[in-house]
């Protein structure tokens, strides 16, 4: 049945950055929606191959339904993207170094505001404490600079008002695909990887090297999934950001991340009872994730995934996630 209050998450591989933010910006869609009393959760469908994350919802509903319902939060939560230069003017900006006092000010006026969601999305990016020279700090999980003409605010904003990509095709036989649609293709079936739009090189499949190759993979056409990277962006608030010491800087630690011999490490657990967003981001919290699965095996966390944010060049990327072994962790 099609109908159903469990519905198995295809396309959202449990190994890649983008598709588990995608899930975490799923998740904030449904509930933005209109649709609050399905009360969404998920959970990881370990009992069957290939592992995959389920949705979960307090009322039947078809797939259909849900990229409709999500399509339809999305559309709301994208208003909040809004990133001017500073708290006087509204000039967008791009990359997300601000100046110390222009972050402050920003963080005030976010601050006073009746709207948690734009918090939560502040506050994923960005802290005026953990500064170096008088800028700020971009959250790790930001890894566009402006290299290659990538922008990473620019992106930021642009990518949740895009609802789909570009028509498929040309002529006659060109198709177009509408915002549910393309959340459809993301949750539900593989992804294939065919639109010529903006993302965040979360995605492993985006870290293309010459080594191996035959030919020059500069000259091809950037493709992605765009309705997980849209997505991925409203999921990205999941991702707290807040100030830590360490060594003689005060530094920016997200939720779930780790700094080992100046290499930067996320972190992710795979559960298997339902959990709501806030579960979650709870889960991502949690002082003993980045140890393994055996100390939060009495919250239902079956496994722990990591992927580390590697240079390419001038390029970032995050690698695929491995799943971590606390038996290599003991070793000395």
């Amino acid at each position: 049945m099609r109908d159903n209050r469990s519905l198995r998450l295809e396309g959202l591989e449990p190994d890649n950055l983008l598709a588990f933010m995608a899930l975490l910006g799923l998740l904030r869609a449904l509930e933005a929606s209109e649709r609050r009393s399905w009360r969404p959760q998920a959970a990881w469908g370990i009992e069957r191959a290939p592992l995959r994350p389920i949705l979960i919802l307090a009322e039947p509903q078809t797939r259909e339904a849900v990229c409709e319902a999500a399509a339809e939060g999305a559309a709301a939560l994208a208003a909040d993207y809004v990133f001017p230069q500073d708290a006087d003017h509204d000039a967008a900006q791009k990359d997300l170094n601000y100046e110390k006092e222009a972050a402050r000010r920003l963080l005030e006026i976010v601050g006073d505001a009746e709207h948690r969601r734009r918090v939560e999305l502040w506050s994923a990016l960005m802290c005026d404490v953990a500064e170096k020279e008088g800028t700020i700090e971009a959250t790790p999980l930001c890894l566009l600079f402006g290299q290659g003409h990538q922008h990473f605010l620019d992106r930021l904003a642009a990518v949740p008002r895009l609802e789909a990509p570009p028509p498929r095709g040309r002529g006659k036989k060109a198709a177009a695909l509408g915002a549910a649609e393309a959340f459809y293709e993301t949750l539900f079936q593989p992804w294939t990887r065919q639109d010529p739009t903006p993302a965040f090189r979360w995605d492993p499949a985006e870290d293309v090297r010459y080594a191996l190759r035959a030919d020059d993979p500069s000259g091809e056409k950037s493709t992605t999934q765009h309705g997980a990277n849209r997505l991925a962006a409203l999921g990205l608030p999941a991702w707290t950001a807040t100030p830590a010491q360490r060594g003689e800087r005060v530094r920016l630690q997200v939720l779930g991340g780790t700094f080992e011999r100046n290499e930067f490490a996320l972190h992710w657990p795979i559960w298997t009872a339902p959990a709501s967003l806030a579960a979650i981001r709870a889960l991502l919290s949690h002082p003993a994730l980045p140890n393994g699965a055996s100390g939060l095996a009495h919250l239902s966390v079956a496994e722990v995934r990591r992927a580390r944010r590697v240079s390419v060049g001038k390029f970032m990327n995050f690698t695929r996630a491995d799943t971590i072994s606390e038996e290599r962790r003991t070793l000395p």
